[in-house]
């Protein structure tokens, strides 16, 4: 019989083991094994708390997007203008939790999963809309809302391709992917 009080602990150490093991091994060859042997516990732990492989990668990819949600609205609860907003957003998508090698890695192998997971699929879709969401209204108080739309996608774009720059090559880290998210957004409000 599992201890009282034990699951939150299990299920965020097979989490972060995940995490781990998807920064090492990539998605493909991260499997119960790895992710066991990283969390130091059975197999069967993972069964147990997850079901199998599947929804341990769907509540690891929903606690990623937790921890990215509750850092942006830290940051927003204190941005005091429009621009504010936009930095803050910006800010949290590249902070060093966010932007280290093996959550970056985590999230390079949840994105080229989606499309063939509709649980990540959908997971990907709220975490698009939420950020476009979020970019659009700080841009509407500033720009006319075609062009508010326009730069809320090119900023989106912008944060997802640093991302993807990173994962693949490492050439950029988190203080210099801000720099030139928040480079093409003043080239934006600015024109």
């Amino acid at each position: 019989m599992p201890k009282v009080g034990m699951e939150p602990i299990r299920r965020r150490q097979l989490i972060d083991a995940t995490i781990t093991s998807m920064g090492e091994h990539g998605l493909v060859d991260t499997t119960v094994q790895t992710i066991s042997r990283g969390a130091g516990v059975s197999p069967g732990i993972i069964h147990h708390y997850f079901g199998g492989k599947d929804e341990l990668l769907a509540a690891t990819m929903r606690s990623m997007l937790q921890q990215l949600r509750d850092d942006a609205t830290q940051r927003l609860a204190t941005a005091d203008s429009p621009r504010a907003r936009l930095e803050a957003i910006v800010d949290c998508n590249f902070a060093p939790g966010q932007f280290e090698p093996r959550v970056v890695a985590a999230w390079l192998g949840f994105w080229a999963q989606a499309p063939h997971n509709p649980a990540l699929a959908r997971l990907q879709r709220i975490n698009a809309r939420r950020l476009h969401s979020n970019l659009l209204h700080a841009l509407r108080a500033l720009l006319p809302a075609e062009r508010a739309e326009r730069v809320a996608f090119g900023l989106a774009a912008m944060i997802d391709g640093l991302w993807l720059r990173f994962a693949l090559t490492g050439a950029i880290d988190g203080s210099a992917a801000r720099a030139v998210a928040l480079g093409y957004l003043d080239s934006e409000l600015n024109a």
